[in-house]
């Protein structure tokens, strides 16, 4: 039994595939294949479910990966605090994000990281809230950006209030108002944004049960943006999927104050890895530099 059975085994599961687990370690196929079959033989039972549609857990096999991973993760922090004490900054932040997020505050403050603590490596993994609150979870990573409030066995520090505004084709004849009610929008055509949690848009829906007429549901907000462009509706998005949107839609406030709540979740902020710590420290300190953060 050794931790880099155990990494393996890992992203193994997190990719999907033997192929895509080797290509992300700089292994061999054969060597990752090599291994997960030695910890099956060493534990005496299957760990991998392998047939033409790809691999998955057995039942024995997701019994045992949350130990894993839990070992995984005291691992490298201790590898990390061994490392502070030495005068180092050393190890790697596995952090899960969704599309606003990733576009218009990772890119700088990694960079900003990177510069600070080069020899700390960063992952990201992209997902919707619930995959990324899953991956939270299970220890896939150490922390994640979700909309609040998220799972009551989470801990989470909210960062920003996203506005949830109104977006509208140009022609259309609310998009000179200066806020909408939700009477004005019963009788037009609405394009539902499905992101798979309760935390954006369906509080809005049903305390307004009556204001909407939902003639679509959309998960990617491209699409919800190019179809109010065509004309075929109108719908409610927040503030930061708006911001390189063109000049050929509309946005309106909505009447009273709606917003999302964007923070960070981990399992355990105490617990978690000292250079995950310095992470969510830079994440703040740049935020409140931009004038972004409203906790």
């Amino acid at each position: 039994m050794s931790l880099t059975k155990f990494e393996i085994l890992s992203t193994v599961v997190v990719e999907g595939s033997l192929t895509k687990a080797a290509e992300s370690l700089s292994m061999t196929q054969s060597a990752v294949s090599h291994a997960i079959s030695s910890l099956e033989l060493e534990w005496g039972f299957a760990l991998l479910n392998r047939d033409r549609s790809g691999i998955s857990l057995t039942n024995n096999g997701e019994r045992v990966l949350k130990h894993i991973r839990d070992v995984l993760q005291y691992n490298e922090s201790l590898k990390q605090e061994v490392a502070s004490i030495n005068g180092l900054e050393v190890g790697t932040v596995r952090i899960g994000s969704f599309t606003s997020v990733s576009a218009l505050w990772l890119p700088e403050i990694i960079k900003e990281f990177e510069m600070q603590y080069p020899s700390i490596e960063i992952k990201i993994f992209e997902g919707n809230y619930d995959d990324i609150e899953q991956w939270i979870l299970e220890g896939s990573i150490d922390f994640g950006f979700l909309t609040l409030p998220s799972s009551n066995t989470l801990e989470t520090v909210p960062l920003k209030k996203d506005k949830v505004r109104c977006v509208l084709p140009i022609n259309h004849h609310l998009c000179h108002n200066k806020t909408i009610l939700f009477e004005e929008m019963k009788r037009e055509p609405f394009i539902m944004p499905k992101w798979g949690n309760d935390n954006d848009v369906v509080p809005l829906l049903k305390k307004n049960k009556d204001a909407f007429q939902v003639k679509y549901e959309i998960v990617e907000e491209a699409t919800i943006i190019a179809m109010v462009r065509h004309g075929l509706g109108i719908s409610i998005l927040p503030e930061m999927l708006l911001v390189d949107v063109q000049d050929d839609i509309a946005i309106v406030d909505l009447e009273g104050e709606h917003y999302r709540t964007i923070g960070i979740a981990t399992q355990s902020i105490k617990k978690i890895s000292p250079a995950s710590k310095r992470f969510i420290t830079l994440v703040k300190s740049w935020l409140q530099a931009n004038n972004l953060l409203d906790y």
